[in-house]
C-alpha cells in the first residue's frame, strides 16, 4: 500500500509541473494571447489560499505544491499583466 504523503507528493509533483510547459511557451513565444488574465487572476488567489491553508495545517505536500506552483503561476501572470498594459498603452498612443 502507498503511504498517503507519497501519494500526496506524488499529486502535487504532477499538477506543479504541468506549468512549467506554459512558462517555456511563453518565454520562447513572448505571447500571451491566448492566456485569461481573469482565469490567471483567481488561479493564483486559489494557489495563495491553498498554500496558506496547507501552512496552517501544516501539510507540507500541500506547502510545497502550492509554494511552487504559486511562483509559476505568478509569473505566468505577471507576463499576462505586462502585456495587456503594453497593449493599452499602444492603443492609447495610436488612436
Amino acid at each position: 500500500m502507498i503511504d498517503i504523503t507519497v501519494l500526496g507528493y506524488v499529486a502535487a509533483f504532477c499538477t506543479t509541473c504541468s506549468f512549467v510547459p506554459q512558462v517555456i511557451h511563453i518565454l520562447k513565444s513572448k505571447d500571451t494571447r491566448s492566456i485569461s488574465l481573469a482565469m490567471y487572476t483567481v488561479f493564483v488567489l486559489g494557489v495563495l489560499l491553498w498554500f496558506v491553508y496547507g501552512v496552517l495545517v501544516k501539510d507540507w505536500p500541500v506547502i510545497v505544491a502550492n509554494a511552487i506552483t504559486l511562483l509559476l503561476a505568478s509569473f505566468i501572470l505577471c507576463l499576462k499583466v505586462r502585456d495587456v498594459l503594453r497593449i493599452k498603452k499602444r492603443d492609447q498612443v495610436v488612436v
